[in-house]
């Protein structure tokens, strides 16, 4: 029997790797959105096509992990705010509009 799981939110970050994994100039929002999915995927048991994506992208845009942090860092210190109205931005599922 596997433990691997399948992450609640699968579909939804599966088409954002997908439109990451062709980006040639990746924005700032790209940046964040990657580092987002980096630390929503790294201690999860399970999804190794999303984790081996995310994997293909930093080789792709030639970067490491730490320089992705450290740039998702700047961008965020220059007052960067996603749009509200991006439904692909999701948080830790924690809602307290109830």
């Amino acid at each position: 029997m596997s433990n691997e799981q399948t992450h609640p939110l699968h579909s939804t970050d599966k088409n954002i790797v997908d439109s990451l994994i062709i980006k040639e100039k990746p924005e700032d929002i790209d940046f964040i959105n990657l580092a987002r999915l980096i630390n929503r995927y790294s201690n999860f048991p399970g999804e190794n096509e999303i984790k081996n994506d995310i994997e293909k992208i930093l080789k792709f845009w030639k970067i490491s992990k730490n320089e992705l942090f450290s740039k998702t860092k700047v961008i965020w210190s220059k007052s960067f705010r996603p749009s509200n109205t991006n439904k692909d931005l999701v948080g830790s599922g924690f809602d307290t509009s109830n």
